[in-house]
């Protein structure tokens, strides 16, 4: 089998390539680029891979609000032309989305299922939305898969690390910490989501998947966790995401049920702690 993974630099992609089995395409944006949607079918049609991992995405959130273009041009429009180029290839999409694509729902206490109504409340959300649907509509053979609050031992290069070392670079300076209590999700490793993802595809399965670590917390408390984890004292002090006041609306609510997931075969992802002290110890490694 012949796997292209698009975005293989990112902090998924990097966890991804080494899991995959056959011959592996890894492209960089200047090999494949979304934001170019006028190159894409001639790109595929050269290459005509079995399989297409899209890991990339506009995923400046907040920035989002002020481009909305930037960002529809990428994820939905540029997506559309991805999926279009694999249907006529004959290729299987498996595209990575996100839980923004749902949004305030405060008094939401159980995680969100495939066929729970999205209703996102941003303009990343919107368009990572839109991409899903192009999708969904565009090529029978496909995996969407939704997922959440990634860290990796690569980082987000574009985005210039991930909240894990964040976190760690700004109590190492001693600095105070003010994070959001209110938004609860689960914080997802980025080598347990490309394990998951290598087993899904083996299963054949096809359509919407969510795909994260067990369990959930708010992001106050997932800083928490990675303090204690790391046997650090931070100056950590809850907030609400009003007094954030991030450009952006996050969701309120969204931990996503793995129910649809370990049905098809796939095992039961671990709890974010476990997969969390993992990451800890990996990156001392690095």
């Amino acid at each position: 089998m012949k796997i292209a993974v698009l975005g293989a630099q990112g902090q998924l992609g990097r966890d991804l390539v080494p899991r995959l089995p056959g011959k592996i395409l890894p492209l960089t944006r200047a090999e494949l680029n979304l934001d170019q949607p006028e190159t894409l079918a001639a790109v595929l049609a050269d290459l005509r891979p079995d399989l297409l991992i899209n890991t990339a995405a506009y995923n400046f959130v907040d920035k989002a609000e002020q481009e909305p273009e930037a960002a529809f041009r990428v994820n939905a429009w540029g997506v559309r032309a991805l999926a279009t180029a694999c249907r006529d290839v004959g290729c299987k999409l498996v595209h990575f989305s996100t839980d923004y694509v749902f949004g305030l729902d405060a008094a939401r206490s159980t995680p969100l299922r495939e066929t729970d109504p999205p209703g996102p409340v941003s303009v990343y959300g919107l368009s990572k939305l839109a991409g899903e649907y192009v999708v969904q509509s565009i090529v029978a053979d496909h995996l969407v898969i939704r997922t959440c609050g990634l860290y990796g031992v690569w980082g987000s290069g574009g985005k210039g690390g991930n909240f894990v070392e964040t976190m760690l670079r700004v109590a190492g300076q001693g600095k105070p910490l003010r994070v959001v209590s209110d938004q609860f999700c689960t914080p997802t490793y980025t080598a347990d989501l490309a394990a998951l993802t290598v087993e899904l595809i083996a299963t054949g399965a096809t359509g919407l998947f969510h795909v994260v670590n067990a369990g959930a917390c708010s992001w106050y408390e997932f800083a928490a966790e990675i303090f204690r984890q790391s046997g650090l004292t931070a100056d950590l002090s809850p907030i609400t995401s009003a007094q954030f006041g991030a450009p952006a609306r996050r969701p309120s609510y969204s931990v996503l049920s793995t129910d649809r997931l370990v049905e098809v075969g796939v095992s039961a992802p671990r709890l974010w702690p476990d997969a969390l002290a993992h990451y800890l110890a990996e990156r001392q490694q690095r």
